[in-house]
């Protein structure tokens, strides 16, 4: 019977849920796209090129692992976790007489994998394809084949793909600089060599067995081992075989053999890919939730302001013996017959949106292309799923006192805008501001960005309900203190003065979202500029050096950095990575330790930098409260390729935003890394720029910078990582953009009678409009107010957290612009409906049946 009625009401009334519909479809196509992101860092095929002719394949382990034990009420526990390190570990090179052993075995390969990027005349060299160089030994792993030319032989020949010959216009007996672990060096082209199958993802570059072990740099280590079936084996035979040989056996550093094989042997070659599936899940549960979060919000709104617009009709239900359990049920099925219609159209959207979506992200460079979109049903029914709770949600929360009182006080609500919210409203909005408050609090003593992220958003989003809960109490609020000067500007703003104190809730259901946009918007455009601007600010503060030597390929070769040393200068080299402190990740940097306070001043509190070397590290104060360390503590860690050390501390320092965590020297750095190339040096000198640049002129992409103009360099590229933030946020706001249109027009569209009756009363069609512009105006102002009110509470405290200062970093043309947005936002969605609504004849209206 209710099923029945609530189609029919659906049918009758589709004008009044087309807001609840685009709303939840919105919300639907939102949660599918980012649970698309979400699935592809969790099931993403990462397909092998390199080892595509390799059936198993032996690598290091790339993971830092780490056993619990818990013994608790006489059982006992065992957790192990592990986290990727951020370089290649490397295998001993002496494994493949044990792997030839194993039965199955007709070959084992060595393979080599290093930076060896070609420094070919621009154009020539595809930054979507990253070079790689290996030993022409290992070219049967693909199979590379030579088209023509012979092998390389000698340490200055060089095979190359037939992509990069084709794109640089090479044939043998070229030559070609290659930019490598050691300095820039010009080989001869002695053959072109092409993949057996299509190689989209990288540039192969091929050098004698000699000259790869040299630049490789790691003396008596390979990369991995390729091991090819004999005749006849099994390859899942051939894997347990190699598995079973390799058990207890340990590569360097105590990492241990892993043996890979089908789809397993992506992950090995592709490094970058494996790592972005933990980021894109990170990236795709924290869009996914903060989606989730804001569409109830929104759904919520929507669907109290539809309900609020039904009240007279809801009340006359009432009135003729409809029981609450009625009313509940039939407004249930009316959110279920909307959201299933919405939570399918929405979903469908939201596979094209996922896959726009993933392709923005490898654009930019966040995720890259070798991790493959993938696409199945669980996100779209998950998105179904959650629309259709959401809506049922909305309706029994929007629904609850129009069920729950009696007839008469339904029928007299229903002509007169109650004078103050329920109780039970007010004391939510109270307990939510409550809550927003504490994270507020919290927010401000977090003092790590992947934990104040998350906290951050959620500070607005709760805020932000406690606005919604509290709305007719602020707007009533809002009108005590604009009532005086609207009373004397005219008929249109005494008409929206009365409108906005007689309709509070109607109100108030606007302001939410507009606040919410406000809010959400300012917090995402100024957290990361807040973050960046304090790190560049100490970074400027703590370099001392005179010019800063920089690359726009991989880095500067040491070999520049030693051409620039003289007796009277002080050169810095600076190597940048990653290490783990049991699983915890710590930003590194490996610093030429002679003459470092020359160049260097990091802001040392305790302890003194003279005293680091290769057995010794700095570490900021954000590590060392973390860490509980001192000088003279000792720290165990595991260095980028999974190294493990146990260096003394010797200083604490204060600018960690600007330097990083932790501090080495850097040739312990530089052994442990992909890249060793410096990604700075610092230089303190009397000499000029210009014969600073004289000195490394044979170095190709070599530039000379003052501090400032680095500086500058530093900041475009931070703008960039913020980017992808701005796009992963983008959504969220567009759907709460989205969101204030669909609510104030919604509003305005429920007034046509109202409209009619102040036209026949004398008002005319210009002052109604202006009535409108007022309100629009007026929710605007507290809108504003609110949203720029908890944006500049969140942001103050994540300032304090990250930097130790109450300083966010707001851009007022910014701020202007992101209100404006909104004001347009506003008054367009309430102009348009409002001029539709006037179009029909007044007469007409307030005629026409209910």
């Amino acid at each position: 019977m209710m099923l029945r009625y609530a189609l029919q009401t659906v049918r009758a009334r589709k004008g009044g849920f087309l807001g609840a519909f685009f709303a939840l479809m919105c919300a639907a196509a939102l949660i599918t796209a980012c649970g698309t992101l979400l699935e592809t860092g969790l099931r993403g095929t990462i397909a092998t090129e390199r080892y595509a002719a390799t059936p198993v394949v032996v690598s290091a382990d790339q993971n830092v692992h780490q056993t619990t034990v818990k013994h608790k009420k006489g059982k006992t526990k065992v957790k192990h976790k592990a986290k990727p390190i951020a370089e290649r570990a490397w295998l001993p090179g002496d494994l493949a007489t044990e792997l030839r052993k194993v039965p199955g075995v007709r070959e084992v390969i060595p393979e080599l994998t290093f930076l060896a990027e070609p420094l070919a005349p621009g154009g020539a060299v595809d930054k979507d394809r990253p070079a790689y160089g290996h030993a022409w030994d290992s070219a049967a792993l693909t199979p590379y084949t030579l088209t023509t030319g012979t092998a390389p032989k000698a340490d200055g020949d060089l095979v190359i793909d037939r992509r990069l010959a084709e794109r640089a216009h090479l044939e043998p007996g070229d030559r070609l600089t290659v930019q490598s672990t050691q300095s820039p060096r010009t080989y001869r082209v002695t053959g072109i060599a092409a993949p057996a199958h299509e190689v989209r993802y990288q540039t192969a570059l091929f050098f004698s067995t000699a000259e790869a072990r040299r630049l490789a740099a790691h003396p008596g280590q390979v990369t991995a081992f390729g091991v090819l079936p004999a005749k006849g084996t099994d390859v899942a035979v051939l894997k347990r075989s190699v598995s079973t040989a390799l058990h207890g056996t340990k590569a360097p550093y105590g990492t241990t053999a892993q043996v890979s094989a089908g789809d397993g042997r992506g992950p090995v070659e592709f490094l970058d890919a494996a790592a972005a599936r933990t980021k894109l899940v990170s990236m795709g549960g924290a869009m996914g939730g903060t989606s989730l979060l804001v569409a109830v919000l929104v759904v919520v709104g929507t669907f109290a302001l539809s309900v609020q617009q039904r009240h007279r009709e809801l009340a006359l239900l009432r009135a003729i013996a409809a029981t609450s359990g009625q009313i509940r049920a039939l407004l249930g099925r009316e959110a279920l017959i909307v959201g299933a219609a919405a939570g399918t159209t929405g979903a469908l959207a939201g596979l094209p949106l996922g896959s726009w979506l993933h392709g923005r992200f490898v654009a930019m460079g966040a995720v890259p292309a070798t991790l493959q979109h993938t696409v199945s049903v669980f996100p779209p029914f998950a998105a179904l799923a959650a629309t259709l709770l959401g809506a049922w949600a909305a309706a029994r929360i929007s629904s609850r006192r129009i069920a729950r009182i009696r007839p008469a006080e339904a029928l007299a609500e229903a002509r007169a805008e109650r004078t103050r919210p329920a109780w039970g409203r007010i004391l939510a909005g109270v307990a939510l501001l409550a809550g927003g408050a504490v994270l507020v609090v919290v927010l401000s003593v977090l003092r790590t960005e992947p934990a104040s992220t998350p906290v951050t958003f959620l500070a607005v989003v709760v805020l932000a309900s406690s606005v919604a809960l509290l709305g007719p109490l602020l707007v009533r609020a809002a009108v005590a203190v604009l009532g005086g000067p609207l009373a004397l500007t005219g008929p249109s703003s005494r008409l929206a003065r009365a409108n906005l104190r007689g309709h509070a809730a109607r109100m108030a259901s606007v302001v939410t979202p507009l606040t919410l946009l406000i809010g959400m918007t300012c917090t995402v455009l100024f957290v990361q500029p807040t973050l960046g601007n304090a790190a560049r600010a100490q970074a400027r503060e703590g370099i001392r050096a005179d010019w800063v030597v920089a690359a726009q390929g991989p880095g500067v070769p040491a070999e520049a950095a030693r051409r620039l040393r003289t007796q009277h200068d002080t050169v810095t080299e600076v190597v940048r990575t990653t290490v783990r402190v049991g699983l915890d990740k710590y930003a590194a940097q490996g610093v030429t330790p002679g003459g470092l306070t020359r160049t260097w001043d990091p802001d040392v509190t305790a302890g003194s930098l003279k005293k680091l070397t290769e057995d010794t590290v700095a570490v900021s104060e954000l590590a060392a409260d973390q860490l509980h360390l001192k000088p003279g503590s000792p720290l165990k860690l595991t260095l980028g390729d999974g190294t493990p050390a146990t260096p003394t501390v010797v200083a604490v320092y204060a600018k960690g935003l600007g330097f990083g965590d932790l501090t080495f020297a850097h040739d312990l750095i530089a052994r442990h890394v992909d890249n060793p190339l410096a990604a700075s040096v610092l230089v303190r000198t009397a000499r000029t720029q210009t014969q600073l640049a004289t000195t490394l002129r044979e170095f190709p992409g070599i530039h000379v910078l003052a501090p400032a103009a680095a500086d500058s360099i530093q900041a475009a590229r931070q703008q960039a990582n913020a980017e992808v933030n701005y796009l992963a946020m983008g959504l969220v706001l567009a759907f709460t953009a989205i969101a204030v249109v669909n609510t104030q027009a919604m509003s305005v569209s429920e007034r046509v009678r109202e409209f009619a009756l102040l036209r026949l009363a004398g008002a005319t069609r210009r002052q109604v409009l202006g009535m409108l512009r007022t309100e629009a105006l007026s929710v605007l102002l507290l809108a504003t107010a609110l949203g720029s009110g908890i944006a500049l509470a969140v942001l103050t405290a994540f300032s304090v957290g990250m930097t130790g200062e109450a300083a966010p970093a707001v851009t007022p043309l910014v701020y202007v612009a992101v209100v404006a947005l909104a004001g347009l936002l506003a008054l367009v969605a309430t102009a348009l409906p409002g001029r539709v609504a006037l179009r029909v004849s007044p007469v007409t209206v307030a005629t026409a049946k209910e």
